[in-house]
């Protein structure tokens, strides 16, 4: 394996606390119950859509009553990106550890390019992602494999060459379809509705922490491992 690629939320990137936090708070404004953490948790990857759904379930998804909803809730996402969000615990040795073996490393998500510009630019890493794929950028997102094919032609690896991570299906599903390894990030934000059976997802590899994560790419990419580094 020659590169890593990540989707973005809830596998390279802990954005969970960011969004609960908006979505609670549109649920005082409306008002209604407070939906439960761990349930925005699980639509997290779902996007914007299923988890204002959680504040507005009465309303169909197209109504302009809705849409608004939707975009009050992206409005105010992106002017508060990265109040609670980082990269989850362990990821910035694997990172590190990457680049100082000129391995690229970079991100295939369905966040918009907007929205993902401005997190790695929170986050100070946009000069360090070798690779951002956006839906912008392609004709059909994940899980079609344009995205995944497009990813390696930029950083000039094969995308059999390839390693992706990823926590939802359809994650799994691009990267499969590309022919890249996959890997099934058990500690990111698993859909509630395919979280009882991981297996089923048909990933090459499941890990369930980030230390885990780390172990297995140094394995694919034939890293020396620097017990330093790792997440003990």
């Amino acid at each position: 394996m020659k590169a890593v690629l990540f989707d973005l939320d809830g596998t390279l990137i802990d954005t969970a606390a960011d969004f609960i936090r908006i979505i609670q708070d549109m649920c005082r404004d409306k008002p209604c119950d407070i939906v439960a953490a761990d349930l925005i948790r699980t639509q997290v990857s779902e996007g914007a859509r299923a988890m204002v759904k959680l504040v507005y379930p009465e309303l169909e998804v197209d109504d302009p009553v809705f849409l608004a909803h939707r975009q009050r809730f992206l409005d105010l996402y992106g002017e508060d990106i990265a109040v609670e969000t980082d990269l989850f615990e362990g990821m910035y040795p694997l990172l590190e550890q990457l680049e100082s073996q000129n391995i690229p490393w970079g991100i295939v998500t369905n966040k918009p390019r907007w929205l993902s510009e401005s997190l790695l630019q929170a986050l100070n890493l946009t000069e360090r992602c070798a690779v951002l794929v956006c839906p912008e950028d392609v004709s059909n997102t994940k899980p079609d494999p344009e995205p995944m094919y497009l990813a390696a032609k930029q950083i000039q690896v094969r995308a059999e060459d390839c390693i992706y991570v990823g926590d939802h299906p359809r994650d799994i599903d691009a990267g499969r379809n590309a022919h890249m390894y996959t890997i099934l990030a058990g500690y990111g934000y698993l859909p509630l509705q395919h979280k009882d059976d991981l297996t089923a997802w048909q990933a090459d590899c499941i890990v369930k922490t980030v230390a885990e994560l780390h172990q297995v790419i140094n394995q694919l990419v034939g890293v020396k491992q620097d017990h330093h580094s790792l997440i003990s």
